[in-house]
């Protein structure tokens, strides 16, 4: 009996959401991409994708869900047809919303240092620069709940981005909303892994079943580096 199968204690079942965050993406520009349209996975985040699907082959997962952007959609597709399973979209599982969207914004880039932006740097605890983080946590969670409703008993994947997942499991775990984003757990093509029993989360995971095929700046915990590369880092 696999971990997302059969029932816990008390005759309440065990439901496993595992949210992905997708793989690398094409973005030779270096931009925060955000919400925009029309990037996609790269090479290399396309084999991240299938890693991830090698992974999760074996689980007992028995729906797919993925935000509408394009390299949610496509890490999330070779997932689903390795479960013979219909790919859903969940608008909730978007990423957050960014004014410096279709900006650089990376380490070192100044852009901290222009005064056109100061405005939107007022409150990191909201955030003044974005979605607020309260709102994140809501619809995610929604997201969340509705995977699990929809595989009781056995094991759903949800594929979002790093900003989303990171705070979601903030919440769950009870930290801080507002945070240092150098120090994410939600590597990209990583699993945060959510164990139901019955409708209470009992349990989170994290994994990192693609870690070799991510570049070294890019895993959790590593520090920032200067450069064009950097800022890719926020993309997420």
């Amino acid at each position: 009996m696999t971990a997302g199968q059969g029932q816990g204690q008390g005759g309440d079942e065990i439901t496993v959401v595992h949210l992905v965050r997708h793989g690398e993406v094409h973005n030779p520009d270096g931009v925060l991409y955000g919400r925009r349209a029309g990037y996609h996975l790269s090479e290399l985040g396309r084999q991240m994708a299938d890693r991830v699907a090698e992974h999760l082959a074996g689980r007992d997962i028995t729906h797919v869900v993925a935000s509408p952007l394009e390299r949610a959609q496509e890490t999330a597709q070779p997932i689903a047809t390795s479960h013979s399973l219909e790919l859903a979209t969940d608008e909730r599982l978007i990423e957050a919303g960014n004014v410096f969207e279709g900006k650089t914004f990376g380490v070192g880039d100044g852009a901290l240092r222009r005064p056109s932006n100061w405005k939107h740097l007022t409150n990191p605890f909201r955030p003044s620069w974005g979605e607020p983080y309260i709102d994140q946590v809501v619809r995610m969670m929604g997201a969340l709940n509705a995977a699990r409703d929809a595989a009781r008993g056995h094991e759903a994947v949800c594929v979002s981005h790093q900003l989303p997942i990171w705070i979601v499991r903030s919440f769950v775990e009870r930290r801080r909303l507002w945070h240092d984003p150098r120090r994410r757990q939600c590597t990209l093509a990583s699993l945060t892994t959510f164990t139901y029993r019955g409708d209470k989360i009992v349990s989170v995971g994290y994994s990192e079943p693609a870690r070799d095929l991510v570049p070294a700046h890019l895993l959790a915990g590593a520090k920032p580096v200067k450069g064009a590369d950097s800022s890719k880092a926020f993309g997420a």
